[in-house]
């Protein structure tokens, strides 16, 4: 009787230390620092010796080190504006004689931003033949200008703001109507989603294209995350969709499903023919995948995750801290490491020996796991985050082996930062076609700002071509596709320091 009550009491403890972990961990989640950098990875409870840790690097410009340059803004266009006296001053002050004129000038640059809305007129002239041949109408009238849509207002420079503004920028699109409106341009929600409709199909061979772009690389980074969409569905249950990635290093993919299961990454993947390397988190579904289970595909698992699980037992049980945080050391250590072996990647000699300090490194820290894990009075927070380190040490490896591998997949979630902000604007898609046509297009901008392309310009071109084309998709769209663009024209649409993804941190 009295083993099974203090039994009891010790599974009671033990519910009560979990909860409070729990209850730390959801506090850390909802008002803590979602940074993990800097503070996010210090100690919660002050050190024991405050002299210790080394100072820490202050905000802002640096002692002995370079300040940032000054922007060239010379590529912009100039317009003169010629400043003189007024008369009553072109005179002497004392004896009223007038100034003569002296050569040169004295400039000053001022930066402005003109936003118009206007109307182009296109008026178009009529003839009348002037012989008797009848082979031509009695009147014949200049052709009309080509538009995006059939029988519509909006040129190609609206649809060119408001795709830019939707889908890199992430603004919601009754902001941008409402900033319109104070340019005097009043556009109605309804007459933009139907345009948004009938836009969608120009770009669904771009899109296909960056698909088959993608199936033939051979170094992936995936990730999903979810996206509302308001539609309703035969036997499908709420609104929660998700938005698949798919980056490799010429071209980023998203795909819109309405599930989660590995049925995606199976179809993306399917028309892969040779060997690859995926780079993912733990989630399950990509090991779920034909290729993969065949070994076509390596799965490499993530460091950033097993950071963050050490991360989360050192918030969650104050007295693991010392322990899981020697483990973040640790991990920062083996990055550091294979950052010097990378640095030296054209040097065989300096590489060999920084490649062997990375080996051993990794080596003493998967020994440390097993020999942790072999302790009979292991704490269980301990036990659970080595278990899912030694179950995915294969795939946490793989870039030992492959040094154009990255230790984590920060790249996909870096891709998915700008669409999540989206959703947060504007809370996903009304329907499954915006969803589509939101795939595609953060698909299309985000590939363009791999390549250093100005995504206006491009779009700004390639919506024209559609205009020319009777507002179809232009019949070879390999023209537009950043791969296939010359020197002259890859110069034309991006810029000298090249193009980035929008940062919304």
């Amino acid at each position: 009787m009295h083993r099974r009550a203090l039994e009891r009491e010790a599974r009671l403890k033990a519910e009560v230390q979990r909860l409070e972990a729990l209850l730390r961990l959801r506090e850390q989640q909802l008002f803590g620092r979602k940074t993990e950098t800097g503070a996010a990875t210090e100690p919660m409870v002050p050190p024991p010796n405050p002299a210790a840790p080394p100072p820490r690097r202050k905000r802002g410009q640096q002692r002995g080190r370079p300040g940032p340059k000054r922007r060239d803004y010379s590529h912009l266009p100039g317009v003169v504006e010629d400043h003189t006296l007024s008369p009553e001053r072109c005179r002497c002050s004392h004896c009223g004689q007038p100034f003569a004129d002296f050569p040169g000038t004295e400039d000053a640059i001022i930066l402005e931003v003109d936003v118009r809305a206007h109307r182009r007129v296109i008026r178009r002239r009529r003839y009348r033949p002037t012989c008797s041949c009848a082979a031509d109408p009695g009147i014949v009238v200049a052709p009309p200008p080509p538009r995006l849509i059939p029988k519509s207002l909006l040129g190609v420079s609206i649809w060119v703001d408001l795709l830019l503004d939707k889908y890199l920028f992430y603004r919601p699109t009754y902001r941008l109507l409402a900033d319109w409106a104070t340019h005097g341009l009043d556009l109605s929600l309804g007459t933009v989603t139907d345009g948004l409709k009938r836009l969608a199909p120009l770009f669904e061979p771009v899109y296909e294209a960056l698909v088959r772009r993608s199936q033939g690389q051979t170094l992936w980074h995936a990730d999903e995350t979810r996206w509302l969409v308001f539609a309703v569905l035969e036997g499908k249950v709420g609104y929660r969709w998700y938005l698949w990635v798919f980056h490799s290093t010429e071209v980023v993919v998203f795909v819109l499903a309405a599930g989660r299961s590995h049925d995606v990454p199976e179809e993306h993947f399917g028309p892969v023919k040779g060997r690859g390397i995926l780079v993912v988190d733990r989630y399950k579904a990509y090991q779920a995948v034909d290729k993969v289970r065949s070994g076509r595909i390596v799965l490499a698992f993530c460091w950033a995750h097993g950071r963050r699980d050490f991360l989360t037992v050192a918030r969650s049980w104050p007295e693991q801290e010392g322990w899981a945080l020697d483990w973040v050391a640790q991990i920062g250590r083996l990055y550091h490491l294979n950052d010097e072996r990378l640095k030296v990647r054209h040097d065989a000699t300096a590489f060999a020996t920084a490649d062997g300090a990375l080996r051993a490194a990794v080596m003493s820290l998967g020994e440390r796991g097993q020999s942790e894990l072999g302790e009979a009075d292991l704490p269980p927070p301990r036990r659970k985050v080595l278990e899912s380190l030694g179950d995915h040490w294969t795939g946490l490896t793989v870039f030992i082996e492959h040094p154009e591998v990255p230790m984590d997949n920060n790249t996909a979630e870096r891709s998915e930062r700008g669409p999540v902000v989206g959703r947060k604007n504007y809370y996903g898609s009304g329907s499954v076609w915006s969803g589509e046509l939101a795939a595609m297009l953060f698909s299309l901008f985000q590939t363009l700002c791999l390549w250093g392309l100005n995504p206006r310009l491009w779009l700004a071109a390639y919506l024209g071509a559609c205009a020319d084309a009777g507002g179809r998709a232009p019949e070879k769209v390999d023209r537009f596709l950043p791969w296939n663009l010359s020197a002259e024209q890859r110069g034309a649409w991006g810029s000298e320091e090249g193009v980035q993804a929008t940062d919304t941190s």
